[in-house]
């Protein structure tokens, strides 16, 4: 046994030493170098090229008083998440844009964090615009406004008054079933900036009570009447957990304008972030398709006060956000 097992020895080495110099077997391991080197090499330019794409990104901005416009949400930032964009091209191996996976920053400081102070605007940066629409009377206008909405898919915030909501139940649910956002309009459309304290939060309740009872929605939003506040208006609004909300771009619709210069009157206004102040009227309903038809060709969604006040940055094409 020990006598077979020396002579197997030497056939071994003779064997493999053979293998190891036959001029083949050199060239598919050089081989296989040369494609472990090839796809290292691959690697290495196809992580470089995302790599510098990481510089195109954008930092968050937090949630601030402007002197101005008040108090003003904040905006998510952007990040190029590489790991996640090389998983995406690494089965083609060459950098494709498209497939580049961008994560969101959030802001430190979110509209939340804000003391009481009304908001005029979305951050200036989303674009973005919201219609709100203010409701004591106008009846005959709101399913027109309403199958118009439906038709360009838009959702607005319709700022009730509680003695409306009382007087037209109907007409509040329908509102709500159509997917739209409702508010706070006070009870009796008083001016809020004079009345007595005890009295802005009998309004205040009696408004949210009686459009929960009737529509199931609890609301986060007060458009005072005609926007006449004072500071202590919006600080028990706030203590009710509602922001106050205002205006950028009014339509003045009151004034009953045709619709071409009720259209010309907002356009010209409009801009990223915009919250657009309507009310039922004929002036409204006749201009509502054309109006949305040119806010979106300016490259603006349309939206409820709640999705413009959003973080979330846009990042895709779309026309609105619920």
């Amino acid at each position: 046994m020990g006598r077979k097992y020396l002579i197997a020895l030497p056939v071994i080495a003779i064997l493999t030493l053979a293998a190891v110099q036959n001029p083949l077997t050199n060239q598919y391991v050089a081989h296989l170098k040369g494609q472990s080197v090839t796809t290292t090499s691959n690697k290495s330019n196809l992580m470089q090229q995302i790599e510098e794409k990481a510089s195109g990104g954008i930092k968050p901005q937090d949630a601030m008083i402007d002197p101005v416009w008040k108090a003003t949400p904040g905006y998510n930032g952007i990040d190029l998440d590489i790991d996640a964009s090389y998983k995406q091209m690494k089965k083609t191996g060459t950098f494709d844009d498209d497939k580049l996976v961008w994560k969101q920053l959030k802001p430190s400081k979110h509209l939340e964090d804000l003391p009481p102070s009304p908001v005029y605007r979305g951050n200036p940066e989303k674009p973005m615009a919201a219609f709100i629409i203010n409701v004591a009377w106008g009846n005959e206008y709101i399913p027109d406004m309403l199958e118009t909405l439906k038709k360009h898919q838009v959702y607005a915030t319709f700022f009730l008054e509680g003695r409306w909501v009382k007087n037209n139940p109907k007409l509040a649910r329908m509102i709500v079933e159509a997917g739209h956002e409702v508010g706070n309009h006070s009870y009796s459309h008083p001016d809020m900036k004079s009345l007595q304290t005890s009295k802005v939060r009998d309004e205040l309740k009696r408004t949210n009570d009686i459009i929960e009872v009737t529509t199931g929605e609890k609301v986060k939003w007060f458009a005072p009447p005609s926007g006449s506040y004072r500071d202590e208006v919006v600080e028990i609004a706030d203590e009710m957990d509602m922001r106050t909300i205002m205006w950028s771009v009014d339509t003045i619709d009151w004034q009953k304008p045709s619709p071409d210069v009720l259209i010309d009157r907002v356009m010209g206004k409009m801009h990223k972030g915009a919250i657009v102040l309507m009310h039922p009227t004929a002036s409204t309903a006749n201009a509502l398709n054309a109006l949305i038809v040119q806010v979106k060709e300016k490259e603006l969604r349309l939206g409820t006060v709640s999705s413009l006040m959003k973080e979330e940055r846009i990042l895709e094409e779309g026309d609105n956000s619920p």
